[in-house]
């Protein structure tokens, strides 16, 4: 299986070209497989690029776990990049379909090559119910959430996929450790949920660390740090413009006037390969 290994931010995915090749049987065992880091080729998970009947390109997107998620923002950047690069689909603006919808990108092109993505993100999800949580209010802002015997005021939001935010004084391993697993898989999110840590530098400004469903800790969470932008609008902590410092690199979001989120960073290939292990 030829596959090609890309990261957003740090936020690292093994990408299989499916286009001109089948998809494969087995997507969740082989996901597992080339995303461990020790005897795979490493990764926070596996995206397929696919045909698509609506749309330029069709993203599938799997966690380490196997499990199948929505939608990764900087997942559908290197997409873009990966076809724009390669000649399959040599246009600045695509069309991406994913399972949280049909998003747009637009291309920074340097010499030829996609550097950096910008990415309609689509309108965040505020409904309880749709993102989904039981968590009271709609939309759920600064609800209180008890785990493991601390108290977390938090607000969820769905970007095609659920997040549970939280500001913090300071970030530190012990949040995210001790309690990223068990907030992914409170019994408030039937789904389970993404976690996001933030500390707010100023208003326009950022720090935060993710705890990503199925993948546990991601340097970087696209869909996450939309969330971050939305929930500190509602949260009056943040302006509708940001930057969002994350451990593998930064991310600018904005949430328009239209009710859209947009998110711009870069996209980056690493290297190609032969994964050589028999699984059909």
């Amino acid at each position: 299986m030829r596959f090609t290994k890309m990261h957003g931010a740090g936020n690292d995915y093994v990408y299989i070209d499916c286009l001109d090749n089948p998809f494969p049987n087995n997507p969740a065992e082989i996901a597992r497989s080339v995303s461990d880091r020790h005897f795979g080729i490493g990764g926070d998970g596996m995206i397929a690029i696919c045909p698509s009947d609506v749309a330029d390109v069709r993203m599938r997107i799997f966690n380490s776990d196997g499990s199948e998620a929505e939608m990764c923002g900087n997942g559908v950047r290197c997409v873009a990049k990966y076809v724009y690069d390669h000649d399959l689909v040599k246009k600045e603006k695509l069309r991406v379909e994913t399972g949280a919808g049909v998003l747009s990108l637009e291309l920074e092109v340097e010499k030829g090559l996609a550097r950096r993505v910008r990415v309609d993100m689509g309108e965040p999800i505020l409904e309880a119910k749709d993102i989904p949580t039981t968590l009271p209010g709609s939309p759920v802002v600064q609800q209180n959430l008890s785990i493991a015997g601390r108290s977390f005021e938090v607000t969820c939001v769905s970007m095609g996929n659920p997040h549970c935010v939280t500001f913090v004084d300071k970030l530190s391993d012990e949040l995210l450790l001790r309690f990223g697993s068990a907030i992914e898989n409170d019994s408030h999110f039937p789904n389970r949920t993404n976690v996001e840590f933030v500390e707010v530098i100023s208003p326009e400004e950022i720090s935060m660390r993710v705890w990503e469903r199925g993948s546990g800790e991601t340097l970087a969470c696209g869909t996450g740090a939309c969330a971050v932008c939305v929930a500190g609008v509602l949260e009056n902590r943040t302006n509708r413009e940001i930057t969002a410092h994350l451990r593998g690199g930064n991310l600018k979001l904005e949430w328009a006037e239209n009710n859209h989120v947009y998110m711009t960073g870069p996209a980056v290939e690493v290297f190609s390969g032969q994964w050589q292990q028999n699984i059909e």
